[in-house]
């Protein structure tokens, strides 16, 4: 949060003060968003449901009530965004393979061949931790099965697979595109005065 400057610092009873002055109106614009969602919720349409999808549903039919159609889709995805990028930051594997992908559209190897390649990653960006996160293609395999969903959310989808008479483990890695985040919620009009289509 900003830091707050000297001038506006307060006393706690102050603010307690102003906000038991505030809480019927906070209550009433809050009665009123649940009275706005209850009357649209039926007609709330997502075109793919996130997770805790009611609750994205509800916040769809609330949202009208105050802010433009969408904006709650938006703020989600955003935030779940930034969480999966902090997740994916924090996993050697997930961060190799996202750079790895910066400049493919595919790659398919075995395991081996992708801890070559990572390995040689981590000596050009001049990690001096180089691959202890993954000493053998085993162990690797393992991290990337983990690391499989929030790198599909980010756009990479990584199928593994057996090849051959001697069913040889192949790691196929594609680059999906577009926003597999976002969502694109939509408010069906019964009448005038209805909230419109919104995209997330």
């Amino acid at each position: 949060m900003a830091p707050i400057g000297e001038a506006q610092r307060r006393a706690e009873s102050e603010l307690w003060r102003e906000f038991e002055n505030a809480r019927p109106r906070i209550l009433g614009a809050l009665l009123d968003a649940v009275a706005h969602g209850l009357r649209v919720l039926d007609r709330v349409q997502l075109d793919r449901l996130p997770r805790m999808a009611d609750f994205a549903l509800w916040a769809t039919a609330c949202e009208t009530a105050f802010w433009p159609a969408g904006t709650f889709a938006r703020a989600y995805a955003a935030n779940r965004r930034a969480a999966i990028e902090s997740i994916v930051e924090a996993d050697p594997v997930a961060a190799c393979v996202r750079a790895i992908m910066v400049d493919r559209t595919m790659w398919t190897g075995s395991a081996a061949d992708l801890l070559r390649l990572c390995a040689e990653s981590a000596r050009d960006d001049d990690i001096s931790s180089g691959i202890g996160w993954a000493r053998s293609p085993r162990v690797l395999a393992g991290r990337l099965r983990r690391a499989q969903t929030f790198l599909r959310t980010l756009g990479i989808e990584i199928v593994f697979s057996r090849e051959g008479r001697a069913g040889t483990r192949i790691i196929t890695m594609r680059k999906a595109f577009g926003d597999t985040v976002g969502t694109v919620s939509t408010v069906r009009a019964n009448g005038a005065g209805q909230p419109q289509a919104g995209t997330g």
